[in-house]
């Protein structure tokens, strides 16, 4: 396991720390353009080879779309405790965003005459990414469905792997019916995001697409900006559990293990000054291991051994400082006065306060969505919102009266930067 001191790390081991799994992200980019090609030539025959190759599944073209009779038939099979947790998370999650949504119009007169605002549509499509490969997540189709419905896009696709069996995996398929999604692709990986980039004879092409993905994913997004919008950078799982000496060492080992079981490109870091404690959370980490499956305890190995462990600072102040350099995904504060700590951090995509608000709750069915900026980019992104699926348009209004107001000063900008029409067009209007 990895146990770093800050102020002894090597200029190059705290770069790694800092880029995380990001660092190896070119390795696939020769691989995604390889496959987007293919994809953009071949369209469904290269989709249906990929799935094959890389996720052993072979489909035949018409079972691609998922059809309507499956999406109900996932739903009637979930179990019913299932359900109901999805339902209550959908309750939360729609109340959340709701609250995000801005006015549809607003004007206002910045001068007698001149009057100006905005008008907010939705987006015209967008993909939805619902990973697969290391489980089910239907909480990742919660947060990215529920608030672009709600931002009203009238077309929204999603594209989720196929399991072992050929088939979407029940929750989500439940989830889905649940928010109302309809439209659901088996593919995944790059030649998921080539077949919307491009769209195929039975993947339609979209603007956008969003959602979280492994460094394979991530690379074709990369490879594809110039076709597609592929949202705010969402790879592998990152946290930070920022702790001091009054922190209780139970929750701290199994908070900090959360984000490691995500697989071994993730990150969870425990940001501490108190050696105390942590020698205090390692044994019970060593306990805790024994409970979880082999599939998992190898993860959470793994992830403490390459880009997670242990940063010991000298101070609380040198913890704050480093997350905010870090800029984690997830953080827990588990201080004393976490609502202390609360607005010194600066960088991060979620910030959950005490010793009960786990990345559990945030990550299924508090309400906050919990697709979140990775590889740093907390520091200029912000998580999936209503906001991801909606445009913005300047509006503006001059009457008669208002132009005349301002013909000279817009003549005098114009012949300022050289632009002769804008100038005429000021001028010279009758």
């Amino acid at each position: 396991m990895n146990i770093y001191k800050l102020k002894e790390l090597s200029p190059e081991k705290k770069e790694f720390i800092l880029k995380r799994a990001e660092i190896d992200i070119t390795a696939h980019m020769k691989l995604a353009l390889d496959v987007s090609d293919r994809v953009k030539k071949e369209g469904d025959a290269a989709v249906l080879a990929y799935t094959e190759k890389f996720d052993g599944v072979k489909l035949a073209q018409d079972t691609l779309k998922v059809k309507p009779e499956e999406i109900e038939q996932g739903y009637q099979r979930l179990d019913p405790k299932v359900r109901e947790a999805i339902e209550y998370a959908a309750k939360n999650i729609r109340e959340f965003h709701e609250k995000q949504m801005p006015e549809e119009m607003w004007f206002t007169n910045v001068d007698e005459g001149l009057m100006v605002g905005e008008k907010v549509t939705p987006i015209v499509d967008v993909c939805l990414y619902v990973p697969g490969g290391k489980g089910s997540f239907p909480s990742v189709l919660l947060m990215l469905g529920i608030p672009a419905v709600i931002a009203k896009v009238p077309k929204i696709v999603v594209v989720t792997p196929p399991n072992a069996q050929g088939h979407v995996d029940d929750a989500i398929l439940a989830a889905a019916k649940i928010i109302g999604i309809t439209e659901i692709y088996k593919v995944g990986g790059i030649q998921a995001v080539a077949s919307v980039a491009f769209g195929t004879e039975t993947i339609p092409k979209c603007h956008k697409i969003i959602g979280p993905g492994n460094a394979y994913a991530t690379a074709a997004k990369r490879v594809l900006s110039s076709y597609i919008d592929g949202g705010l950078p969402a790879g592998p799982s990152e946290a930070i559990i920022l702790a001091d000496e009054h922190a209780d060492p139970e929750k701290v080992a199994l908070d900090w293990m959360i984000e490691a079981e995500h697989g071994p490109d993730s990150a969870a870091l425990l940001v501490t000054h108190s050696e105390g404690l942590v020698n205090k959370v390692m044994p019970i980490v060593e306990r805790q291991l024994e409970k979880i499956s082999p599939r998992r305890k190898e993860f959470v190995t793994a992830n403490f051994s390459t880009y997670g462990g242990v940063i010991l600072t000298e101070s609380l102040q040198e913890s704050i400082d480093f997350t905010n350099e870090y800029a984690p995904e997830h953080m827990e504060i588990m201080t004393q006065n976490p609502f202390d700590i609360l607005p010194k951090i600066q960088n991060a995509g979620e910030i959950l306060l005490g010793e009960y608000t786990p990345i559990t709750l945030c990550n299924f069915l508090l309400g906050p969505n919990a697709i979140l900026p990775t590889g740093g980019f907390a520091k200029t992104y912000s998580s999936v919102s209503v906001f991801d699926f909606l445009k913005r348009s300047s509006v503006g209004y001059a009457s008669k009266e208002g132009f005349e107001r301002v013909r000279e000063m817009a003549d005098t900008f114009a012949t300022v930067e050289g632009f002769d029409t804008h100038a005429l067009a000021a001028k010279e209007r009758k």
